[in-house]
């Protein structure tokens, strides 16, 4: 027999409850902070959806202050800039209140509060020497599962690339699940961080890095996400629907963690880098076309997606079966109003070179569960973008712009 060796860890501390942010204070209390930067951005202030947790703050004599300038798809800007807002204020902890950029952002300024240089010098896995500030994160949507994960993700503006940080000192210290700061969210931002979320589960399930703990969770993660996030968005007062959502999106962060992701992933932090995109919409708009690239090489675990997500299978082959994985997701697309094509988001063929180029360097590509490509990359953003997932219907990759795809990304590679 042969060993396998894996390890799963998530030191965050998550505390789940409808209206459980209130108590806030009192857990950061316990941290050792004494003064706060609250990292948000202007919709959740205006929304007044800090209003529960400034006075938990107060009422334990927490001192703060908020940057409310993060934008989606956060910049290294926005990361120099919250840090200088920090320092200015002699902050020692950082809470994340938000969707997934001012996470994503409160973890930057965290770890450049203690190391020098630009966040861009990060760039990659376990090049922080100096652990953060204590990040303390809560999500008020249902998607990102950031406050679950070793990870952040900034755009570099200079040449519209979002890079990755990992380091086991980016998991935050604390994670806060409040349903009720999610339910004043608008259908779509339910949709777009419910379908992200879902990704996460999928992409971490069908990863070459995957282990028995990171497929749990993410089967899981899919089983809850596929009863709930239409409740959510159909019933946006559902509170049992908004925090099992919250929880499904946190379980499915814990998964990637592990696992890292795949090509959808590879595709859309392009997407967001070049185009501004969101990111859940960019992950929603591109799953199918990924999954029906990748069916061959997993269709066992796309059937077992499907039986998650709710599918009857019975007297079904395992391919027939598995493609009720990806009919499942078309429809909950379209019964969202998520475009089935990403032509409709913004995306020019013109930058389609720029984009390979840039998927290629994720390394996500590597644990996809099929080998992949550049020239696979290219034909599956352009049957993305004219919305086909029959190969018939598209070019071949000779025919479109393949001279112009660099020739040392047109190595298979794999893990």
């Amino acid at each position: 027999m042969s060993l396998i060796s894996y390890s799963y860890f998530m030191p965050t501390r998550v505390e789940c409850g409808n209206g459980i942010s209130v108590k806030i204070g009192e857990m950061i209390k316990e941290l050792g902070a004494t003064r706060v930067l609250i990292v948000t951005d202007k919709g959740v202030r205006a929304a007044n959806l800090l209003e529960g947790i400034e006075k938990s703050l107060l009422s334990l004599n927490l001192d703060y202050d908020i940057f409310d300038e993060v934008e989606p798809n956060p910049s290294v800007e926005t990361i120099h800039k919250g840090t200088q807002y920090l320092k200015l204020h002699n902050s020692d902890a950082v809470l994340a209140v938000g969707g997934g950029s001012s996470i994503d952002a409160a973890k930057g300024i965290a770890v450049m509060a203690t190391n020098s240089g630009n966040i861009l010098d990060y760039e990659g896995v376990e090049k922080i020497s100096i652990p953060p500030l204590p990040i303390i994160a809560v999500p008020t949507t249902a998607g990102t599962g950031s406050e679950a994960t070793n990870a952040t993700v900034v755009t570099n503006k200079e040449n519209s690339f979002k890079f990755g940080v990992i380091s086991s000192y980016l998991f935050p210290s604390l994670a806060i699940l409040d349903p009720a700061l999610t339910l004043q969210l608008p259908q779509g931002l339910t949709a777009a961080p419910g379908m992200d979320a879902l990704t996460h589960a999928i992409e971490s399930y069908t990863s070459k890095a995957a282990n028995p703990v990171s497929q749990a969770l993410a089967i899981q993660a899919i089983k809850m996400i596929g009863e709930n996030l239409t409740k959510a968005y159909f019933v946006g007062t559902d509170i049992e629907a908004r925090e099992n959502m919250l929880v499904a999106s946190m379980i499915a962060g814990a998964a990637f963690a592990q696992s890292r992701l795949g090509n959808v992933h590879a595709i859309s932090h392009t997407l967001g880098g070049v185009f501004n995109i969101p990111h859940g919409i960019a992950n929603a708009a591109l799953l199918p076309f990924i999954m029906k690239f990748n069916l061959r090489a997993c269709p066992d675990k796309y059937k077992d997606i499907a039986l998650a997500l709710g599918n009857n299978v019975a007297g079904l082959s395992t391919m027939q079966a598995a493609e009720k994985a990806i009919d499942t997701i078309i429809e909950m697309n379209q019964s969202m109003n998520i475009p089935l094509n990403i032509k409709e988001l913004g995306v020019s063929l013109e930058y389609v070179p720029k984009l390979v180029e840039d998927a290629m360097r994720s390394g996500n590509v590597f644990v996809n569960p099929r080998l992949t490509n550049a020239e696979d990359i290219q034909l599956i953003i352009e049957r993305a973008y004219y919305g086909t997932l029959k190969e018939s219907e598209t070019s071949s990759p000779k025919t479109f712009l393949d001279s112009k795809v660099p020739s040392h990304l047109k190595q298979r590679i794999e893990v």
